[in-house]
């Protein structure tokens, strides 16, 4: 079964969704398109997934109530089935046939509430079936009664099921008929969640929420939070459900009825295993309805793709500029971080307290905090490369394709670069003045951990951007409800880079059509060869473990050879990582040996004072060891032996690797590229430290005096090779 948590945690909720921690009694709607699959029958993966969920909720406490549709629809498919089998020759010729609505209702009731009955039943749920009509309502006695039992039953932690009865209702006809205190099982969980007194309203669909034009349109956007005022005149709605009566219309109709009742709703997708949860944890997901969602949008709001294409405009500007003048926009930045440093720390102190009082991890608030120095540090970095050769418009080959006519291969801006990172402010300073150094546009997104530091550094560095280039060259993004939106962009955005955990950059590279560049994992090892100098060895590993553990480029796992397990190097250097703080975990030799616990696992990235050590029988044992359970970011070996040197630095295939060196030196500016955008592991453009290299592509230019193909008649090709010219 599946486990779920609904940690309410109010600094992981986005601003408009903080009510949902005090959400204690839901009632959730499921639609006819999300519990029959597209030919009638059940959808029961779907359905299985949703009791799961619901199930979880009952237990920690959380008061449901469920409303479903799918009656009438699973009705005519059965009845329809029954009709068949009972049919002539005759009448299977002319199949055309209708089905009286309200058997269908009464049919499909008993099949729908069976299964339910049955999911439940499997999961030691209790649930009770209520069908209730538009005439019931109209009693007073009817709603108080229907308010205790309900309140019993939930007391019980019985889930209530409820579904209009169609079969019985006085409605002309009961799915075309919007007249009467409820029309269809969308308006009914809308009125229940009022007469139950319910905390919020989920709403299930078949799609992820309400769009601004048809869900299909790649141009359309989802709307997160709907405000009547602003989306009742802008919204068009397409066709109703495909199997029930209502569709997305009957849905807005419900949700804004209750909503400005005082029951908050949220329409998301019922084809989802986990969106109930993830409504529940304040994720911003499907559409919210409020009534006093007006007052939590700004007068003047940006969209992702304004902001993108507002980049793409401004590095146009920014390519088109002089090379000096590039140069001195870098150096003015510079400039502005040492003049601003004292604001900037006291915005950087602030978020470091802020994570420490909501309890982040040591590692997470390292990496967040700028030390002492640090803004000196990055200010010399920008000049070092305001200072270095321009990237831009580079020749990089020049060729003579006939008398006249000359070709060039030169450098160019990729374009737009999208950089979503977690905890370092410093990387923001990095990125954009690679960005600016290499004539790209650039958006970023900085964990919420960072927010006060990335605001007043993207304030700062903005400011000394030219308005002949333009501020907007960097966009900050600020909510994480844009990243979606921004990922669907490969028209406009032309590199995405994730720096952070696995699981972010793995979201990103799952989710988008736009190339993406980073790695997932830093397992960084450090092989100790049995020729190793006891000294170097012991002070490589020394430094690639404790000198910035939180790193990307830190060791995580010590792999020694066999022979230097029985003299005291090994004992030796354990006691010294544990002196220093290590934790220390054991793969199945070095734990059975050294009396370590065992690792969990060798594909494991710490990112923080401990790691995993294990014993190899030679350097071949050692490159299968990390071709198996690395990442191909760095590796190092220490060895005095050349030819095992060589084979290490040959055969191990990852983006960097060092003989009698420590993998901390894996960084764009240890390795004299000013900055680094990120590490890559990919292996198409760029790999390891991704400076202004990595940042820049080729384009064409021919040069020639009115020359045609007219069918290669009148061209002579010569395809010569000339020497290349400086810019």
């Amino acid at each position: 079964m599946r486990q779920w948590y609904c940690p309410f945690s109010e600094d992981s909720m986005e601003s408009d969704r903080g009510f949902i921690k005090h959400v204690k009694r839901l009632v959730v709607k499921v639609g006819t398109a999300v519990v029959t699959r597209s030919d009638g029958r059940l959808a029961v993966g779907r359905l299985g997934a949703l009791c799961e969920q619901l199930k979880e909720l009952n237990t920690q406490g959380y008061e449901i109530v469920l409303v479903t549709s799918g009656a009438v629809g699973l009705g005519r498919q059965r009845l329809r089935y029954r009709k068949l089998v009972n049919s002539s020759l005759a009448d299977l010729q002319n199949p055309q046939f209708e089905l009286d609505g309200k058997a269908c209702a009464a049919v499909g009731q008993s099949s729908l509430m069976a299964l339910y009955d049955t999911l439940f039943g499997q999961l030691d749920v209790t649930s009770s079936q209520h069908l209730v009509t538009d005439n019931d309502f109209r009693s007073g006695s009817f709603r108080k009664q229907l308010s205790e039992t309900v309140k019993s039953l939930l007391a019980l932690k019985v889930i209530p099921i409820f579904n209009e009865n169609d079969a019985v209702s006085t409605r002309r006809a009961p799915y075309e008929d919007s007249s009467g205190i409820f029309w269809d099982n969308d308006s009914l969980a809308g009125l229940l969640a009022l007469e139950l007194q319910a905390d919020l309203l989920v709403m299930l669909s078949d799609v992820e929420g309400l769009y601004s034009g048809p869900p299909s349109d790649p141009n359309s956007k989802l709307i997160h939070t709907y405000i009547k005022e602003k989306h009742q005149g802008e919204i068009t709605f397409g066709d109703k459900s495909r199997l029930g009566r209502g569709g997305m219309t009957a849905k807005v109709n419900a949700a804004v009825c209750a909503a400005y009742a005082g029951i908050p709703v949220v329409i998301t997708s019922g084809y989802a295993t986990d969106n109930i949860i993830k409504v529940l944890q304040g994720e911003r997901i499907g559409t919210l309805f409020h009534q006093d969602a007006h007052l939590w949008t700004s007068v003047k709001e940006v969209g992702a793709r304004e902001m993108a294409v507002a980049a793409r405009e401004c590095s146009r500007r920014l390519q088109a500029m002089h090379s000096e003048d590039r140069r001195k926009i870098l150096l003015d930045i510079a400039d502005a971080l040492e003049a601003n440093e004292s604001l900037i720390k006291v915005e950087n102190e602030a978020d470091v307290a802020a994570a420490q009082d909501a309890g982040y991890e040591k590692s997470l608030v390292a990496r967040l905090a700028l030390k002492p120095g640090k803004i000196a540090g990055l200010a010399k970095s920008i000049r070092i490369l305001a200072d270095m050769e321009e990237p831009i418009g580079r020749v990089l080959k020049r060729t003579e394709l006939a008398d006249g006519l000359v070709l060039e291969k030169t450098s160019c801006p990729l374009g737009v670069l999208l950089v979503v990172f977690e905890s370092r402010p410093d990387a923001l300073v990095q990125i954009a003045s690679l960005a600016i150094r290499s004539g790209n546009g650039l958006l970023l997104k900085g964990g919420r951990e960072a927010k006060r530091s990335n605001a007043i550094l993207h304030k700062v560095i903005t400011s000394a951007i030219p308005d002949n280039v333009g501020g907007k060259l960097i966009g900050l993004v600020t909510s994480r409800e844009d990243i979606p939106d921004l990922l669907k962009l490969d028209d406009v955005i032309d590199l995405a880079i994730p720096r952070g955990s696995n699981k972010l950059v793995s979201q990103i590279k799952d989710s988008t059509k736009i190339p993406v560049l980073g790695h997932a994992d830093g397992i960084c090892h450090v092989y100790v060869d049995k020729s190793a100098k006891v000294d170097m060895a012991r002070h490589i590993v020394l430094d690639a473990k404790i000198d910035y553990p939180a790193a990307c480029n830190a060791m995580e796992t010590l792999l020694v050879h066999k022979d230097l397990a029985s003299n005291s190097f090994l004992n030796e250097i354990i006691m010294e990582l544990q002196h220093e703080g290590v934790t220390l975990y054991g793969g199945p030799r070095a734990s059975s040996l050294l009396n370590l616990p065992e690792a969990h696992s060798f594909h494991h990235e710490y990112n923080s004072m401990a790691c995993t050590v294990e014993i190899v029988d030679d350097v071949q044992a050692a490159i299968d060891h990390m071709h198996q359970h690395g990442s191909s970011h760095t590796d190092c070996i220490v060895t005095e032996n050349h030819e095992v040197a060589e084979t290490f630095l040959h055969g191990v295939d990852s983006a960097a690797v060092f003989h009698n060196a420590s993998t901390r030196f894996c960084d764009g500016a240890r390795f004299g590229l000013g900055a680094e955008v990120g590490i890559s592991t990919s292996r198409i453009h760029a790999r390891g430290p991704v400076g202004v290299e990595g940042l820049l592509t080729t384009r064409w230019i021919l040069r020639g005096s009115g020359q045609v193909v007219d069918g290669d008649k009148g061209v002579m090709y010569s395809h010569k090779d000339l020497p290349l010219q400086t810019q």
